[in-house]
């Protein structure tokens, strides 16, 4: 193995600020075994094997770690390093940008408002937020949070690209992040095809802080964080991780990897893709979104399963994909589970549950791939993850 990668003061220029990056393996210094809690079986080593041959692969992430938890039962999965520089393994309770795994989080703030009637599925912009452009006005909250609004995504808008690479960290009015697009018309007329796109979620924080008066930020905590007792989730404005976190990597060898974790600042996706977390955190969230009794009434949670076939989370996850209400079901050869996917740049993000919440899954690795960025890499990951619900399913 060769020596560890100079750490260097500046970012190189080859920063991917791909639509996916929004919507939000050189040698490694070591790899390390996976902890389990005690109790736990031992975990399967054909699953390690895997997590360690992904972090071998040319290209691919220099750190990985998958949590899985089977009732009261958690096992851990880690290889590579969360950190290049020294060398120190992956742990569940590292901080890490979950990328569009946020947009489950808007999602569950909205369903909640839902179930206190605050919110409808069937409001529109025009009712909640009518000084966002006329020609949005009947698209339904249902829309946005399925993407078949037919909203032009905010984040392929030149002028936005153009201040991101100027400077990578500028700080956004996250509230006005539709101005980009506000000149643009539907892309389709709403409800008539699905299109993923970022300005959905932006959308449904800001009807969200209409109906409450709260910002969204607030929101969250009284909502989500509170209820899950998830305390080291949270969401910045700016480009800095809380300690300690997993950092994340472009990886395009020959060059060694570059730790790009706070190039980027978080004001510029918010709602759609800001939100930092911990691998311990999200999964207590995929099982309360996924099937948590007591988190949606039924009535809502059948509105939240009621699927689009095709629609495939960014990036896909493993099986075959269909969307919902800011949650997608993944049909794989073993079985169903539910949940979301993101990449980001440094970041690829996959968490998941059954539908009774008892079983859960988060899935983490440190380097971008999405269907434009590293596709090779991605089917690859979508394999292993396969692997890694089978065996959720199996135990």
């Amino acid at each position: 193995m060769s020596a560890r990668p100079e750490v260097r003061s500046r970012p190189r220029a080859r920063l991917r600020l791909s639509v996916a990056a929004l919507a939000a393996s050189a040698a490694l210094a070591a790899l390390v075994q996976p902890a389990q809690a005690t109790g736990t079986p031992p975990p399967d080593k054909t699953l390690q094997k895997q997590l360690d041959e992904l972090v071998r692969t040319a290209g691919g992430p220099p750190g990985a770690i998958a949590l899985m938890r089977q009732g009261d039962r958690t096992t851990v999965y880690r290889a590579g390093v969360a950190d290049t520089r020294t060398g120190r393994p992956p742990r569940e309770t590292d901080h890490m940008r979950i990328a569009s795994v946020a947009k489950a989080f808007s999602g569950a703030v909205a369903l909640r408002l839902v179930d206190r009637h605050r919110l409808d599925l069937d409001d529109t912009i025009g009712e909640r937020l009518p000084s966002l452009p006329a020609a949005w006005h009947q698209v339904t909250l249902r829309q946005l949070l399925n993407h078949t609004s037919g909203l032009p995504d905010y984040s392929r808008a030149p002028a936005f690209v153009d201040i991101l690479r100027a400077d990578p960290r500028h700080h956004f009015d996250s509230r006005r992040l539709l101005d980009f697009v506000a000149d643009q018309d539907l892309l389709f007329p709403p409800g008539s095809k699905y299109e993923y796109s970022n300005s959905d979620n932006i959308a449904v924080a800001l009807m969200a802080e209409a109906v409450t008066g709260r910002p969204y930020e607030r929101l969250l905590d009284r909502l989500v964080y509170r209820p899950l007792d998830l305390r080291q989730t949270s969401l910045p404005q700016g480009y800095r991780l809380p300690r300690p976190y997993l950092h994340g990597y472009d990886v395009t060898p020959p060059a060694p990897p570059e730790d790009i974790s706070e190039v980027l600042g978080a004001s510029g996706v918010w709602a759609s893709g800001g939100i930092v977390s911990t691998p311990k955190d999200l999964n207590a969230f995929v099982r309360a979104w996924a099937g948590g009794h007591d988190f949606l009434s039924p009535d809502t949670r059948r509105q939240q399963r009621t699927f689009i076939a095709g629609a495939a989370s960014e990036p896909a996850g493993p099986g075959v994909n269909a969307g919902g209400l800011a949650i997608f079901r993944y049909q794989t050869r073993c079985g169903t589970v539910y949940g979301h996917t993101g990449n980001f740049p440094g970041y690829t993000q996959f968490a998941a549950a059954t539908a009774d919440g008892k079983r859960s899954l988060t899935f983490s690795i440190t380097t971008q791939t999405s269907k434009t960025v590293k596709p090779a890499l991605l089917a690859k990951v979508r394999a292993i993850q396969e692997d890694f619900v089978c065996a959720l399913l199996r135990h």
